[in-house]
């Protein structure tokens, strides 16, 4: 635990954490939910589902009782969380805790890929709640089945990721139509009285899918993700597909290879279900690397079965007053490690430009107008400068329903960036120091500098 928390202890500055917070606090404020843009300028009004409102709740609660190390606090217990139910779904698969412990091992350098205050991170600890009573269910026949239809009503109002744990559960339902026995896997045919109640627990969960407060709008949403945002998918960096020169490409590739040698070497027979999440989650994680987290909770029981071959724990070999003495210091490491809230705020101002935002926010009093800015400082406005609308923030998809993002790319690209800064009269751009756009801005007239620091310089337009 002291490692997952050493390797997540990266700090809060997540662009997406401040519109949640944002939205979190105009829910409890007002009890009512969002139902179109209320923070840009450019889609102002236009429909928009606040599809992950629940997992929102937490972070902007926390924020309130403990300011940014409660962030912190939801941010890193969900990951500690995830990673210790992903210890023991590689237990349950082997029953060798060192095995179970080294896997989980792989699957935390695998997941640093969405390490934040991220809603993601409940769509994660979701999955393995769902995989461990599947397996459960597998294993001996019968389990809490009823914890689907609740486990999925949270998940699609926490996580698009919902999509996922229904693809999960339908690889499990459809293995056990099967039975025999092959090179590669072995299928199971399930008892009529499991498969009946798999079934019943999947229409209910199927059905608690539309119990939120945008109907089948919500529902629709991974599908319309996945279909019509094109220009986020291929130009955010974690839908990139796998880098194996990086460090996480070449841990899965190591995976892979332990994992399909040992069973080869060991002749190993996978069930069928096992066979097919191997699959899907090797091919979701090599295709776009977010789901290296996915690879990593799905590899941890076959990374165990296949490890298993290292000495089991024996109860009669335990060192109480050795093993009390390494969590006790675990404890102290923790303790000592936790971030301060000057700390947190240091590492923001690091990444954001919280002087020039405020600046900026007193140039717009004084003279109104509206601002150009970087794409990834949209949601820090939304949240520390309330009263200038934004261009474009991390909720991509209504910015690319209406080709906002389009705009923005060419802007930065320096295609047509003046037309596109005329066409919204453009008063003020709030830009990276370095940036292209910024050099551009400089070296034309019509533009001067009326605020820079080291990380962002303002841009008024001259009249």
């Amino acid at each position: 635990m002291s490692c997952t928390y050493h390797i997540a202890n990266r700090g809060i500055a997540d662009p997406d954490i401040w519109w949640h917070l944002r939205n979190a606090e105009y829910l409890l404020k007002t009890h009512h939910f969002i139902r179109a843009d209320m923070y840009s300028y450019t889609v102002n009004g236009l429909p928009w589902i606040n599809h992950e409102w629940l997992a929102e709740i937490p972070y902007y609660c926390a924020w309130r009782m403990w300011g940014l190390q409660g962030i912190f606090l939801v941010m890193i217990c969900l990951i500690e969380a995830i990673m210790l139910g992903t210890y023991y779904l590689g237990y349950m698969a082997g029953g060798n805790a060192k095995s179970a412990f080294l896997a989980s091992w792989i699957a935390m350098f695998l997941a640093t890929v969405s390490f934040g205050p991220r809603t993601l991170l409940f769509g994660w600890a979701y999955l393995i709640i769902l995989l461990a009573v599947l397996w459960r269910y597998r294993q001996r026949g019968e389990g809490p089945l009823w914890v689907l239809p609740p486990l999925f009503l949270l998940w699609v109002n926490s996580h698009g990721s919902w999509l996922i744990g229904m693809v999960v559960l339908w690889i499990f339902i459809v293995s056990g139509l099967f039975s025999g026995m092959g090179d590669a896997a072995k299928a199971m045919r399930w008892r009529a009285a499991q498969l009946k109640g798999l079934l019943r627990a999947a229409a209910f969960s199927m059905l608690a899918l539309f119990v939120n407060p945008y109907g089948y709008r919500l529902v629709l949403y991974p599908f319309d993700f996945a279909f019509r945002q094109n220009l986020n998918v291929s130009n955010v960096e974690e839908w990139a597909s796998v880098d194996f020169h990086g460090l996480r490409g070449k841990i899965l590739l190591a995976s892979v290879v332990v994992v399909l040698v040992m069973k080869v070497i060991r002749k190993q027979q996978w069930s069928l279900e096992s066979l097919a999440l191997f699959v899907f989650a090797l091919y979701a994680s090599v295709t776009y690397s977010r789901f290296l987290f996915l690879a990593g909770i799905i590899f941890t029981p076959l990374l165990a079965v296949s490890l298993d071959m290292i000495p089991a724990y024996r109860q009669e070999k335990d060192k109480p007053l050795i093993n009390a003495a390494f969590m006790m210091a675990a404890l102290l490491f923790v303790a000592l490690r936790f971030p301060s809230e000057s700390s947190l705020e240091a590492d923001i101002q690091n990444v954001y430009p919280g002087p020039a935002v405020a600046a900026l926010q007193a140039l717009v009093r004084q003279n109104p107008g509206p601002v150009m800015h970087d794409y990834l400082w949209g949601g820090y406005m939304i949240w520390q400068c309330r009263d200038v609308p934004v261009f474009i923030d991390s909720r991509v998809d209504i910015f690319e329903y209406n080709g906002i993002v389009k705009e923005y790319f060419d802007f930065t690209n320096l295609r047509n960036s003046f037309e596109i800064l005329d066409k919204y009269k453009v008063r003020y751009a709030l830009l990276e120091k370095d940036s292209a756009q910024a050099y551009l801005l400089a070296h034309v007239s019509g533009w001067r500098v009326v605020y820079s620091d080291r990380v962002a310089t303002i841009f008024e337009r001259v009249p």
